[in-house]
């Protein structure tokens, strides 16, 4: 292991932290011009959670292959390639005319920028002691917030500045410039390429589906962080301006609230984890605790509870992503070798729901609103509330289980 030192955070960690920033910038940026391509593409509710959710269909499809290619060639080359995939789907999307165009780019950048949480991950597990990677994930999932915090109100003012296609432009020279900072200034390990048997990886993926504990964690983790994900990116901002009558700059400023909670929360999440599993505390108390407040704050959406916008913000930003802390189970469940695909395998799920969820709320609002007659408020509460009855059931199949015992496998390889 390498010593610890301020230049290995800067350069073998830092560049990974700034792609994940990178990911949720282009996963939220959609909710901030979604406005203008309403306007000039002419887009139904249905076109736009179906087009914004591509992104997250992308990340379905490169989940499992990621985690073979993080195993062989390393996160630094994975990485630097994945990223100018994503420039090259940035690139397409500031000249897309068109929902399918616009909607395959999504999908390109959503295969590109689908590897920078566990790329980031990876590097973590590279260079820091084991008994600082809780923080060190922790940190990098903070740099998330800050990344949804550009896509918000600053998307929206820079939006009004250039417009949403020259936005696309820089948001492209960005993304460049993060890819070359992995390739150039990520120090080269001997470990960045592992000859391992593609075979034997392959097999390791199909012990973690038979697996009881994968399929009693995943469920939850991808019911309560897909529903996140879904609302957060994209019908946050459209309930807003729907339901609550907000403009596009009120909603965005609403928007840096969930966003500040969003990253605060996910740093003392992280830390508050660290310190109940010290005093013999299980992840299961810190993700049910959260869980009661981040259902608490989706009730308040669902029935119009006269609740300070910002309040409702806070508590759903800070505890919406405590789910995530079903990753260190798998982790911890399925050990060093093996939890990488484990977690791969995990967001392979939530990024399935996610999309699903972003898509379906889209066409329900449709159904029941443009074609049905029923009003915003109510479609809202139906569809958000169909996702809290989802997120309820794997929260009790999840806190069922017992997570005591770890993998003790054999074959890991």
């Amino acid at each position: 292991m390498t010593p610890l030192t301020f230049g290995i955070i800067l350069r073998a960690l830092g560049p990974f932290a700034a792609g994940y920033f990178t990911s949720y910038l282009f996963r939220v940026v959609n909710a901030a011009i979604s406005d203008d391509l309403i306007a000039e593409l002419d887009l139904s509710n249905t076109d736009l959670g179906l087009m914004t959710s591509m992104y997250l269909y992308g990340f379905v499809l490169f989940q499992l292959p990621l985690g073979l290619l993080l195993d062989r060639f390393g996160p630094r080359l994975v990485q630097t390639w994945l990223l100018l995939l994503a420039a090259t789907g940035a690139a397409w999307f500031a000249l897309g005319d068109s929902t399918m165009n616009l909607a395959g780019a999504r999908l390109l950048i959503g295969i590109g920028l689908g590897g920078c949480l566990m790329s980031a991950f990876k590097a973590n597990a590279m260079w820091l002691p084991p008994e600082r990677l809780a923080l060190g994930n922790s940190t990098v999932v903070t740099f998330c917030g800050l990344g949804f915090l550009c896509g918000t109100y600053p998307a929206n003012l820079a939006t009004d500045l250039i417009g949403w296609r020259a936005l696309f432009a820089v948001l492209v020279i960005f993304t460049l410039c993060v890819t070359a900072a992995i390739f150039f200034l990520v120090p080269k390990r001997d470990d960045d390429h592992r000859p391992v048997a593609l075979i034997g990886q392959l097999r390791g993926y199909l012990g973690i589906f038979q697996d009881p504990i994968f399929w009693r964690v995943a469920p939850m983790v991808a019911a309560i962080s897909g529903t996140f994900i879904a609302v957060q990116t994209l019908w946050a901002t459209r309930w807003m301006t729907d339901v609550q009558g907000l403009d596009r700059h009120a909603a965005g400023q609403q928007l840096m609230v969930l966003g500040l909670a969003f990253a605060l929360g996910s740093l003392l999440t992280g830390i508050i984890a660290d310190g109940v599993q010290r005093r013999g505390i299980g992840l299961k108390t810190v993700v049910a605790g959260a869980f009661t407040f981040y259902a608490a704050a989706q009730l308040a959406m669902i029935f119009a509870i006269p609740v300070p916008l910002p309040v409702i913000w806070i508590v759903y930003g800070f505890t919406g992503q405590a789910a995530n802390l079903g990753y260190a189970t798998l982790g911890a469940h399925f050990g060093r070798d093996l939890a990488g695909r484990a977690q791969s395998a995990a967001n392979l799920m939530l990024f399935l729901a996610s999309a699903l969820f972003q898509s379906s709320i889209g066409w329900i609002l449709d159904r029941l609103g443009t074609d049905g007659g029923t009003s915003p408020t109510t479609s809202y509460a139906i569809a958000f509330g169909a996702l809290l009855i989802l997120q309820v059931l794997a929260f009790a199949w999840y806190v069922s289980g017992s997570y005591a015992a770890p993998l003790r496998r054999a074959d890991a390889r």
